[in-house]
């Protein structure tokens, strides 16, 4: 089953209204926490979006489904059409939820809105539909991409992720401008504890788009650049941004493209395998990009982490990344069944 470069761009362009229409939101909770009522713009927005990505899946499936479409038919499409539409249906039972329980339960405020059940229902929705540009490319042969296909699956990708990256804030590297106070032992529970796990989470989901991509394609040039680089200002922008310390999104984002670009350079001269240069990469990229941080933000507002806290944390976040790439390429849909050779039927007698 194929699909044309306008349906793909179409998807793509209802995908970006959704995840607008979150952001939208997000911010206006960031910095109104006093808001109060469900019927805000920013819910039009993504309300709007939910609508929009609907009637997107429909105009796809019209020509690809029976008139009275059955349940063979449904489960006969590829996955490029399936995986959208569970996160349609996400979406669309989440939506519901949400607006009956905000008129139930009133409107979550700080941490009860990364965890309200509707809200992790839309997020889910979003992610999966938004994959939905991605995969309708990934139907066509081959595993080099042209400039437009290659724009369209990094924003597809960053569509996807950028929805984790919002809910998961409070376990974020994103979630607060901190690199610890004074050198002396830090508390286990702690705030320092929290922003260290936030490391991890988000050393995974910035790798993991990249990764993924780089099963099905040759990465494109700049492709793991933009994914990092742009996820860091959105996330800046809309949690941060009152902090008035752009240098941070800013040296995240330059210290993804010196790693890029290190990586396209360096790696083809190193004798590995193509699946050992992927692990590598994971281990080393969030050192290097974690590590450019640190040394900025030292001379911006000071490190008061020692080094057991700094050192742990490179380690940590290495073998977070490492194993991203082990699961993400390593992971494998089971074999189709073999039929059985077909030949006379063989009666087995039981031995007396």
């Amino acid at each position: 089953m194929s699909f044309t470069a306008l349906e793909r761009w179409i998807m793509l362009v209802a995908s970006a209204w959704l995840v607008t229409g979150l952001q939208l939101d997000a911010y206006a909770h960031a910095t109104t926490p006093e808001l109060e009522t469900f019927w805000t713009p920013w819910h039009a927005v993504l309300y709007s979006g939910i609508a929009v990505s609907g009637f997107t899946l429909l105009w796809l499936l019209r020509k690809r489904l029976p008139a009275i479409p059955t349940y063979r038919s449904l489960v006969a499409l590829p996955n490029a059409l399936r995986i959208p539409m569970l996160g349609m249906a996400f979406l669309l039972v989440g939506g519901g939820v949400d607006t009956l329980w905000h008129n139930i339960f009133g409107i979550e405020q700080g941490l009860e809105i990364f965890v309200s059940p509707s809200h992790e229902a839309i997020i889910l929705g979003m992610c999966l539909f938004a994959m939905g540009p991605a995969l309708l490319l990934a139907t066509r042969p081959g595993d080099r991409l042209s400039p437009g296909d290659a724009v369209l699956a990094t924003l597809s990708a960053l569509l996807s992720v950028l929805p984790v990256h919002i809910y998961s804030l409070h376990a974020s590297v994103f979630g607060a401008i901190f690199f610890g106070p004074d050198p002396t032992p830090q508390r286990i529970f702690s705030f320092s504890g929290q922003i260290f796990h936030g490391y991890l989470v988000s050393t995974i989901l910035l790798l993991l788009p990249i990764v993924l991509a780089g099963r099905r394609w040759r990465v494109p040039i700049g492709m793991p650049t933009v994914l990092v680089a742009l996820v860091s200002l959105a996330m800046y922008a809309m949690f941060q941004s009152d902090e008035a310390a752009w240098w941070l999104p800013l040296t995240i984002g330059a210290a993804a493209a010196g790693v890029e670009l290190l990586a396209r350079l360096v790696g083809p001269l190193l004798p590995l395998s193509r699946e050992a240069a992927w692990v590598t990469l994971g281990a080393v990229a969030p050192v290097l990009v974690w590590s450019t941080l640190f040394l900025v933000a030292d001379a911006q507002v000071g490190v008061g982490w020692n080094v057991h806290i700094v050192s742990g944390l490179l380690t940590y976040t290495a073998i977070a990344g490492a194993g991203t790439v082990l699961v993400a390429r390593n992971v494998r849909p089971p074999a189709a069944a073999t039929p059985a050779p077909a030949g006379p039927a063989r009666v087995e007698v039981p031995a007396p």
